[in-house]
């Protein structure tokens, strides 16, 4: 009997992310791997738990960009292909992530009148809420260099709230960019947010009341909704339910790219004068420079006006892949035009990064704008170990 073979995290440097690749792999081998990096047991790698010669790979491993390699971003880069009909590499569905005990989830629900499984969504609701009383709503937005990344990653960022009682939460998926391009991904976080305000009723949800948050590539797309909420040129006509708009209430922003103009001018692991391949090329379709109009409308920055939704940004110092100058140009741009925006400096952090400081600020932000409860906010710099 053949022993499973063991794709390591440094085969990773020579694979695209969720590659057309043959890899005949059982999961026996990526789970025990996974247990025996995890230092801590607490069901993530962090970098530090990465061998020296692997860390040089954690950022495409950590598909929704939150600084921590999952189970399921593990298995989904090194566990879970296939092989299918002719020696084509096949992507399993991802693992539904165990719920906490005071949570009930409707997963897979379709939000544009489609059978495309990245067109779904993941509604999460507190088995012991408040009756009478619609829940406010925290729409979580997956990572992942719009290639990368899925739904399923939300609940880990939305449990303590949902659990709480106080929130509803939604995590999103959208099309990536092996199967669609720019405004492909808005268009569909629109048509999310509009399958939310109709189903409100149904579901127990207050429709004036959406949060949304997201990281990386989630960051770059929750500040798009924040900021294009009035931009009607750019809504899609996707799903049943036109007559929504796609206006939120307000936004948590981790470390999104918001000027794909300038980024490439800024200091930064990724070369973004050179190749075809990189994230944000990908995404628009060509290199930013060759694609200057396309790169202009998708990026935040460009719609901000006076009647945009309240920001949270939090951006590391030494973020390696968005430099920390995209936090400073979309905050800046929102306070010149009269929006209340918070800067959460992460000082030393990297691409991703944790803290129960953040955390807790986080959580003061969302319950002001959500539930209403008064707060001051306090933006001192966090000090945190970079996790590049």
């Amino acid at each position: 009997m053949n022993k499973p073979r063991l794709l390591s995290l440094v085969a990773l440097a020579s694979l695209p992310v969720l590659a057309q690749q043959t890899l005949p792999q059982e999961a026996a081998g990526p789970i025990r791997q996974f247990e025996l990096m995890d230092a801590d047991k607490d069901g993530r790698l962090s970098r530090e738990e990465l061998p020296g010669r692997l860390r040089e790979n954690f950022a495409r491993v950590d598909g929704n960009g939150d600084g921590f390699i999952s189970r399921e971003e593990h298995l989904a880069v090194v566990g879970r292909g296939r092989p299918g009909r002719g020696g084509s590499f096949q992507q399993r569905p991802p693992a539904a992530r165990p719920l906490p005990a005071g949570i009930e989830a409707l997963r897979d629900l379709p939000y544009a009148a489609t059978d495309n499984p990245r067109q779904k969504l993941d509604l999460y609701l507190p088995k012991n809420r408040r009756p009478g009383k619609p829940l406010p709503v925290i729409v979580f937005i997956h990572g992942g260099g719009w290639r990368a990344g899925d739904k399923s990653s939300g609940i880990s960022n939305l449990s303590r709230f949902v659990e709480s009682g106080d929130y509803a939460g939604v995590s999103v998926g959208y099309r990536l960019t092996q199967e669609a391009q720019w405004p492909a991904q808005i268009h569909d976080c629109k048509a999310a947010i509009r399958w939310i305000k109709a189903h409100a009723a149904e579901h127990g949800l207050d429709a004036t009341k959406i949060g949304v948050w997201g990281s990386s590539a989630g960051g770059h797309l929750v500040s798009f909704l924040g900021t294009s909420g009035d931009v009607k040129e750019l809504e899609g006509t996707l799903g049943a339910h036109l007559d929504q708009d796609s206006g939120v209430t307000c936004v948590v922003n981790y470390f999104g790219p918001e000027d794909f103009l300038t980024m490439i001018r800024q200091p930064s692991s990724v070369d973004r004068t050179k190749g075809r391949d990189y994230p944000e090329a990908l995404l628009l379709g060509g290199p930013v420079p060759e694609r200057e109009a396309a790169a202009r409308e998708a990026s935040p920055v460009t719609h901000v006006s006076k009647g945009d939704a309240p920001f949270f940004t939090a951006h590391g110092t030494e973020d390696p892949l968005v430099p920390f100058a995209q936090a400073e140009e979309i905050h800046a741009a929102l306070k010149k035009a009269g929006v209340s925006s918070l800067l959460q400096v992460m000082s030393g952090g990297g691409h991703g990064f944790r803290s129960p400081l953040l955390e807790e600020r986080v959580k003061q932000f969302l319950d002001l704008h959500l539930r209403g409860i008064p707060a001051e906010i306090t933006t001192t710099p966090i000090p945190v170990e970079s996790r590049r």
